[in-house]
């Protein structure tokens, strides 16, 4: 039987009930009783998310399987035609941007279940999973790299190559654009052995380390992990060539020009992803070591003082927008910025904002961040450019007065 892509509908039914989960708590914002907040949010959540489930199952089910469908036979000619090494032109460069996943998991691993059901084994499996490409790359930047890319590329071979977590290999490339045409010869020339020499794995290999591509290479006998093993060679030596001529060709100018071009990269590899990664931040450390930059001293900037000192003292920074952050952003954080929000409505202050959010979800738009004492040192990191503020009790601190007599100086002295 045909296997559902729940991952292609995942990622258009995630997004949009988020979306739509949004529009519906911009309802009753700012309408709701202190310390009721949490039941409507988790009475709301729970009806929209049945809605949801119903209409994802009666309307957008039929549509991905429609889809799939679509894919599926696409494949099946390229299998037919012997002409699977093209799928690397869209599969390598959509490794870079993120969109591996879901070609992976949508398309490849639903395909390869029933390939490896009637088969054994299936090609599939390894098309994206391949550490071979990723593999060639690092090391190029290992012989032939500048500066911080060149420094942390060897470690980044480990998380790559063993680890498996490929994602640490995409800033390399968004550094450099032109290696995505040495990843896409690797991973065509990988695809070519496994095709030619009938290579395949068991099961998917996941993450992408050598280590899980042997496991599933295995169950198809010592012949076929030999094939796969060659297939990861052949691989990472053509997209190492490529990519080391491509970086010889460029390595005077990179010189002249290195700087931030490495930590750009690193950023817009999270930016791709939507979210910082511990492998990111690792990289990002590592390049920082190297170039002797790291710290932000905005990061240092210890505003206990700010606050600690005349109540009536008005700081520069105007505090128009105030985020209370917890780990949750739910239970003790909402409970605060309601108290706070009652407080500044008390002393009559209008334009200011008071929300609450999970730390992780900070994005350093907020003037004035309250945490908890022992979140504040991540609250830092997370919004370096805010005020920060720690309280010890989140439902009734003496900091609170002290914040709104600061707002209340700030407005008067407008």
């Amino acid at each position: 039987g045909t296997n559902i892509p729940m991952f292609l509908g995942a990622m258009i039914m995630g997004p949009l009930a988020a979306w739509i989960t949004k529009q519906m708590d911009k309802l009753w914002d700012g309408k709701i009783r202190p310390g009721f907040e949490m039941l409507v949010n988790n009475f709301s959540a729970g009806i929209l998310g049945m809605i949801l489930a119903i209409v994802g199952f009666f309307a957008f089910g039929p549509v991905f399987l429609g889809i799939s469908a679509v894919l599926g036979s696409i494949v099946a000619f390229l299998v037919q035609f012997n002409l699977l090494p093209v799928l690397s032109i869209i599969v390598e460069p959509a490794k870079v941007l993120f969109l591996n996943n879901a070609i992976n998991h949508g398309v490849f691993t639903p395909l390869g279940i029933e390939q490896a059901a009637d088969t054994g084994k299936s090609i599939l499996f390894l098309i994206e999973a391949n550490p071979g490409p990723g593999l060639g790359l690092l090391l190029a930047f290992t012989f032939f790299g500048v500066g911080a890319a060149k420094a942390s590329a060897p470690g980044a071979i480990v998380i790559q190559f063993l680890g498996g977590i490929h994602e640490i290999y995409f800033p390399y490339a968004l550094a450099k654009p032109m290696t995505i045409l040495a990843l896409i010869a690797g991973g065509a020339s990988g695809v070519a052995v496994n095709m030619i020499f009938g290579g395949g794995l068991v099961f998917p290999a996941a993450p992408g380390s050598i280590i899980a591509v042997t496991a599933a290479a295995a169950g198809g006998g010592v012949a076929n992990v030999l094939v796969v093993y060659l297939s990861v060679i052949v691989a990472a030596v053509v997209t190492f060539l490529i990519s080391g001529i491509i970086l010889r060709a460029s390595r005077k100018r990179d010189a002249e020009a290195e700087g931030d071009s490495f930590a750009a990269a690193i950023d817009q590899t999270a930016a791709n992803k939507g979210k910082e990664s511990s492998a990111l931040g690792a990289l990002r450390t590592r390049a920082a070591g190297t170039t002797g930059s790291g710290t932000t001293e905005a990061a240092d900037r210890d505003v206990d003082g700010v606050l600690g000192g005349a109540a009536g003292a008005v700081t520069t920074k105007q505090l128009n927008n105030i985020v209370f952050a917890c780990d949750a952003g739910m239970g003790s954080s909402a409970m605060g910025a309601s108290v706070l929000r009652n407080k500044i409505k008390k002393a009559g202050i209008d334009g200011v904002t008071v929300t609450n959010q999970a730390i992780a979800n900070l994005d350093g738009s907020a003037d004035l961040v309250i945490t908890q004492n022992q979140l504040t040192d991540r609250a830092k990191a997370q919004s370096p450019d805010s005020l920060h503020v720690s309280v010890d009790n989140f439902m009734n601190s003496p900091k609170y007065d002290e914040v709104v007599e600061m707002v209340r100086a700030q407005h008067e002295a407008k």
